[in-house]
């Protein structure tokens, strides 16, 4: 993951085209005149004397400077040489436009390959091949294949789709919307989509990216760069559900709502978020209130709201008041039918009203054509209110003739508007659930109910004894086991090796037992009655069991016995059936699924899914996307103990991080009432286990290798681990021990306590790119007291990185300090970083002392006396811990 020299591709202060004689060139040097470029351009054509006004170059070792940026139009089998040369001469990016779908597959990749070796010695970034180029209005460069110019705005557009760009550059053009960026990645052999949305994250120009993609290349790099670009700006995604097959879209699903995006269903709707986005600032929950000059189109806007889960505005007496004489007298407040005949005078009335609700998260104008009603007054009346209010509105004017007026003065106002209420609800929805998905970013988990601690070795014990048996999966009686190593309540089992023995274990059970056979060859046990429940007595246990072998030798005389599984036949007792599991999610590692579970679970089909590592909070969010949550969650009749189903959750996703082997799990069923879970049958494959486990997932695991336990120089032992986000409140109260200067030398403001947003911030981190360690006492996190906490954030080149620390006053002067920020080297080290800096208060003596003390360099700030940046340079790199 690296930005390295994206600055030179979308910011260039000179431009090389390395023409082929054909229109491509042609029409991206016209493009790039049009634009308003103020650089050098710089033709490569040995048959051209000037393309476009600018005199061309015989080769590349003859341009005159430098290209920052070099267009490539020669077919690709060229690029190699080419990019060799631009390398050579100082270039810093290319665009291959070459399209390379025409060739053989496996000359294709060597040529990608040879492409990438050529350009590496040189730092220089490809975007392509393939690509269509791209426009970016603020930096006057238009080196794209559009035949249109584009209009500069405040939305970044990154497409994999040509067309889509296309259309999105015409309907711009018609609407008078326009883009900060206009990106076509083509086949993104070096830059990809994680690159681009790394560069537009930090791009304050980009107030929000819409994302069209088809298929994603690295998961994890791509979900790392998607959860901090929507950290700061909303960041819209439309992607085909059923292209490509595998993995399904139920996976890419899981992952666009664990990085926060906000995904759309289809290209209207896409580009039409251009208009909403601009008002997303204004909604803060989801109670609508919707004005109209029809009941009907009201119902149907109501229809719409429910069915994405919003509400309608529940209005305060005054308003209520105000509005009776303007809504017709069988009419409910909200939706407020102001009847056909309603003018401007009594929208503008009801508006005011509404407007000034604090119950009224945002509001719908509906104005239907009507012969009484002029639709353009009431556009207007619109338009006069939104200077003084901080409400969402959005308009909805029907009708192709009638209403095209008011929609495009509203356009122009930039008032989301449409045709279609429902369209218009649908929309006011985006901008709650995109809000919805901040919050659950942001959100503090609470800590584990119980403490938590599975028997790894046992678990790897059972797998590894099945792979040397060369089995690729575990029977019945040890998957059984294998949850139990985890912590997962399982029905009581036994094995028995023969019908005597099954006999004398089902004595010691419950009066009714339920009595399996296991063999590898699983097709054989419908045939032979494999499955027996009920049995209610030693003897009827030692018949069936004797049955089920006879069976088994005669049908598969070759089948495998392994033995009898036998289990009590437990009470139901109102539990729910349910089921838990892991799956593959190709690129995306495994992912894991929660649902109604049973004999008819697929063709229910009740499942959500949710990519590892799990916390109680995220169990919880993605338990609530199934329909049968509803009944858990609401139910007074039977009760469900859904804290026990999320830690389950919470323990499959510890085991799917730690044995690499799993490739399914199939926990079913798995009950759970208000007592709790409990496993009644599971069924597992493995896999022989991965060659770096942890690069199998998307999101980065919790590091545990990074633990480790100190002594201060007091004798008081404190853990040394990295941060989870359980921690919040802890970090909270250390902040609240702190004294006003601490926390100024830390924050470099003056602050009183840690608000939710900043605690968030520094405890649910990425992994992946940046790490925070921090000193805790005993207990589990969320409960344990943080004594210190420093933070390591480096950038998407993974070069610099920047650290922080805040220790408790009760034990500074006992070496913590010294020892987190020695950690913390060691780790930046370990990572390949090659610097660290950071900036240190002058007054902050005892910190500057601890700098030079490790080998910090100490300089001052140019504008700034009270400043000091302390610089680390780690000259040689250790080996990646992940």
């Amino acid at each position: 993951m690296t930005i390295r020299n994206l600055d030179a591709l979308f910011k260039p202060d000179t431009v090389a085209l390395i023409c082929n004689g054909g229109h491509d060139e042609e029409i991206i040097a016209r493009n790039l005149m049009g634009s308003g470029f103020k650089g050098p351009i710089m033709p490569v054509d040995a048959k051209r004397i000037a393309l476009a006004g600018a005199l061309a170059y015989r080769d590349i070792a003859s341009l005159p400077l430098p290209p920052a940026l070099a267009i490539i139009t020669r077919p690709l089998r060229e690029a190699p040489t080419l990019i060799r040369e631009l390398g050579e001469r100082g270039a810093r990016a290319a665009l291959l436009v070459s399209d390379a779908r025409n060739l053989p597959p496996a000359e294709r990749a060597a040529l990608g390959q040879a492409v990438l070796d050529a350009a590496q010695p040189y730092l220089l970034r490809v975007l392509g091949p393939g690509s269509q180029g791209f426009n970016v209005p603020r930096s006057n460069l238009n080196v794209s294949l559009d035949r249109q110019p584009l209009l500069p705005g405040e939305i970044a557009l990154i497409t994999e789709s040509g067309t889509i760009g296309q259309t999105a550059l015409d309907l711009g053009n018609h609407h008078g919307f326009g883009f900060s960026h206009l990106i076509h990645l083509g086949d993104s052999l070096d830059v990809d989509l994680a690159d681009v949305l790394d560069y537009l994250a930090g791009d304050y120009h980009s107030r929000a990216i819409l994302l069209y993609l088809e298929r994603i290349g690295d998961a994890r790099k791509f979900m790392s760069a998607a959860r901090r670009a929507a950290r700061v700006k909303p960041v819209v995604v439309l992607k085909p559900r059923r292209y490509p097959e595998e993995p399904d879209d139920a996976v890419y699903a899981a992952a666009f709502r664990r990085a926060g995006l906000l995904r759309v269903d289809d290209s209207e709707e896409f580009l039409q978020m251009i208009e909403v986005l601009k008002v997303a600032k204004q909604v803060r929950n989801d109670r609508l209130a919707i004005l109209s000059n029809s009941s009907s189109m009201s119902l149907l806007a109501t229809d719409t709201l429910y069915q994405f889960g919003g509400r309608l505005a529940q209005f305060s007496e005054p308003t209520q008041q105000g509005l009776e004489p303007l809504i017709e007298s069988s009419a409910l407040p909200n939706p407020a039918d102001l009847g056909d005949q309603a003018d401007a005078t009594v929208y503008g009335r009801a508006l005011d009203l509404v407007l000034a609700d604090p119950g009224v998260d945002g509001v719908l104008v509906i104005k239907t054509p009507s012969a009484l009603g002029n639709t353009t007054a009431v556009a207007d009346t619109l338009i006069q209110r939104l200077s003084t209010s901080r409400h969402c509105v959005i308009a909805s004017f029907p009708g192709p003739r009638t209403g095209a007026d008011a929609r495009q003065r509203l356009l122009e106002r930039r008032v989301p508007t449409y045709e279609t209420a429902s369209a218009a609800v649908r929309a006011f929805m985006r901008i709650v659930q995109y809000k919805r998905n901040q919050a659950l970013l942001m959100e503090t988990p609470p800590s584990l109910p119980e403490e938590f601690t599975p028997d790894v070795a046992a678990a790897r014990t059972l797998i590894a004894r099945a792979l040397s048996d060369g089995r690729g999966g575990l029977n019945e009686y040890e998957a059984i086991q294998l949850l139990a190593t985890y912590g997962i309540p399982v029905a009581e089992t036994r094995l028995a090796r023969s019908p005597d023995e099954a006999a004398a274990m089902a004595a010691q059970l419950h009066p009714l037992v339920a009595l399996k056979i296991m063999t590898p060859e699983a097709v054989t046990q419908p045939r032979i009655g494999g499955v027996a429940r009920y049995l209610g007595s030693p003897d009827a246990v030692r018949q069936a069991a004797t049955t089920m072998l006879t069976r088994l030798r005669e049908v598969a005389p070759a089948a495998r016995f392994n033995g009898f599984v036998l289990q009590p036949m437990v009470a139901r007792e109102g539990a729910y059936e349910l089921t838990v599991g892991v799956r593959a999610g190709g690129g995306f590692g495994p992912v894991i699924y929660f649902g109604q579970g049973g004999a008819e679970t697929e063709a229910i089909g009740d499942l959500a899914y949710g990519l590892p590592p799990l916390n109680l909070h995220l169990a919880r969010e993605m338990m609530a996307q199934t329909r049968i949550y509803q009944r858990l969650r609401y139910s007074l009749l039977r009760r469900a103990n859904l804290n026990a189903l999320a830690l389950t959750l919470v323990k499959v996703s510890q085991m799917v991080i730690d044995l690499s082997e799993l490739a399914e799990l199939d926990i079913n069923p798995l009950w759970v009432n208000a007592r709790g879970v409990v496993a009644l049958d599971a069924r597992v494959r493995l896999t022989p286990p991965a060659d770096i486990p942890i690069q199998r997932l998307a999101i980065r695991p919790y590091p545990k290798e990074l633990e480790e336990t100190i002594t201060l120089s007091n004798g008081r032992e404190v853990l040394l681990r990295p941060v989870l986000p359980e921690d919040e409140p802890a970090l909270q109260a250390l902040a609240l021990r702190a004294s006003p200067e601490d926390l100024q030398r830390r924050f470099f403001r003056p602050i009183r306590e840690l608000s939710h947003d900043l605690a968030a911030t520094l405890t649910q981190i990425d992994y992946h790119r940046e790490m925070a360690l921090v000193a805790v006492g005993s207990g589990l996190p969320g409960k344990a007291e943080v004594y210190g906490i420093i933070n390591l954030s480096a950038d998407p080149n993974n070069e610099r990185a920047e650290y922080s620390i805040l220790i408790d006053r009760a034990l500074m002067g006992l070496g913590l300090g010294n020892r987190l920020t020695r950690r913390i080297i060691h780790y930046a080290r370990a990572r390949g970083i090659q610097e660290i800096y950071g900036e240190v208060l002058t007054e902050n003596k005892p910190m500057l002392q601890m700098n030079r003390a490790l080998g910090f360099a100490v300089h001052n700030d140019r504008d700034d006396p009270g400043l000091k940046h302390v610089v680390l340079s780690l000259h040689h790199a250790g080996l990646s811990i992940g």
